[in-house]
């Protein structure tokens, strides 16, 4: 593979310099350690001749195709840019530089791998985990800050996996890399200091915990069924529990054994078999506007409801639906209206019960994520507000 750059493009050096600077502007990168990683690895050996690129940050900025033959100068700038770069679609039988299929694998924009890292906190002779291999680049990053043979890597894709080990080799490093379901972790390794997981999760694998040293860390990106993503940290208590708050807003292509069956509202629900029509005063752009803590909270108090909010004519819609696939809500905001309309249908009242999960929240004093947290202990997963014996529950 050719490491130069292309005439007309900065050295290497520069770009990564480039690169860094705007991630410590954004508090992003903080710790030099993770600069010089930044450095030993160059995120280009990981980027494929074709792929598409999304930049991180609002989801009206469009992503685009990059092509290194046709375009190597836009390609260059995608490699050392602040944005995720889709290197496999639906499951591979699609081409990820069309932009279009269901997105499966990437190489993560450089802000959430830093800030991830950073928050993991990995020290000198730390075993650490890592769960999803995705392109390698992480696990090489790891590898550059700890040593190769202080890294276990997971994946789950055998071809993802032979590329990656392919770009591991070209970068000169060589963790330990393994075939498997991340959510079974590595057993044969454990205990380890650090686990880093580079997928979204609903559910935490109890796993994880047991294969974690008491006093060591989990970081990973929880993907409740509720919208929005979440930075989790947890340490291993040593009693069978992992314990820890939300560090802000993550997004992640989901572990694989995880993955939604997808949120199903009917095309009319107005004309939908057993619709109920109603109105409310509520409006349904506060329960998911810009209140990070009611995100929080409504996940753990309604942890099988799905939400997605989307514009809908001239006015905008919450739509609703349980796992189980019984029940669905509409909720339309309807501008200059007094009153916004809701139709449901099945045993459950979406809507109402969102409605009131959210009012508790906002009658809690509308506490915002930080003073949420989560356990993961052999019960299952818990969100408690301010303290972990306060429990946050539907009820």
């Amino acid at each position: 593979m050719n490491t130069s750059p292309d005439r007309g493009t900065a050295a290497p050096v520069e770009l990564i310099d480039r690169l860094a600077d705007r991630l410590s502007a954004a508090g992003d990168l903080t710790r030099p350690e993770w600069r010089d990683a930044l450095h030993a690895v160059p995120r280009h050996l990981f980027v494929p001749n074709r792929a598409w690129c999304v930049p991180d940050g609002p989801a009206e900025v469009a992503g685009h195709a990059i092509d290194r033959d046709a375009d190597p100068r836009g390609w260059w700038d995608a490699a050392y840019a602040d944005a995720a770069i889709i290197t496999q679609v639906a499951d591979g039988d699609g081409d990820p530089a069309t932009g279009e299929g269901a997105w499966t694998s990437s190489l993560s924009a450089p802000g959430a791998v830093t800030a991830f890292l950073e928050l993991l906190y990995p020290l000198d002779g730390h075993r650490v985990l890592e769960i999803g291999t995705g392109t390698g680049w992480t696990a090489a990053l790891l590898s550059a800050r700890l040593g190769d043979e202080h890294v276990t890597t997971i994946e789950v894709d055998p071809a993802v996996a032979e590329q990656a080990a392919a770009n591991l080799r070209t970068a000169g490093y060589k963790p330990r890399l393994i075939i498997g379901d991340g959510a079974d972790g590595a057993p044969d390794g454990a205990p380890y200091d650090r686990v880093h997981v580079s997928c979204g999760v609903t559910t935490v694998p109890y796993a994880w915990v047991q294969q974690t040293r008491p006093g060591g860390v989990i970081v990973l990106p929880w993907m409740p069924e509720w919208q929005g993503g979440h930075k989790v940290r947890l340490a291993a208590v040593g009693d069978g529990r992992a314990i820890g708050r939300f560090h802000g807003s993550a997004s992640y292509m989901m572990l694989r054994a995880q993955r939604s069956t997808g949120l199903h509202v009917p095309d009319d629900p107005a004309a939908a078999p057993g619709a109920e029509e109603t109105v409310t005063l509520l409006d349904p752009r506060s329960v998911v506007g810009d209140s990070y803590g009611a995100d929080v909270a409504i996940a753990g108090m309604l942890p099988d409801v799905m939400g997605d909010a989307h514009r809908d004519g001239d006015g905008w819609c919450l739509l609703l639906a349980d796992t189980a696939g019984t029940s669905w809500a509409r909720c339309r905001h309807r501008p200059g209206a007094r009153e916004h309309l809701v139709h449901q249908a099945g045993p459950r009242r979406l809507w109402d019960e969102v409605a009131d999960a959210y009012l508790r929240w906002v009658g809690w004093g509308s506490p915002p994520r930080s003073r949420f947290g989560l356990t993961v202990d052999t019960t299952g997963q818990h969100i408690w507000r301010d303290d972990p014996g306060n429990i946050v529950t539907g009820s």
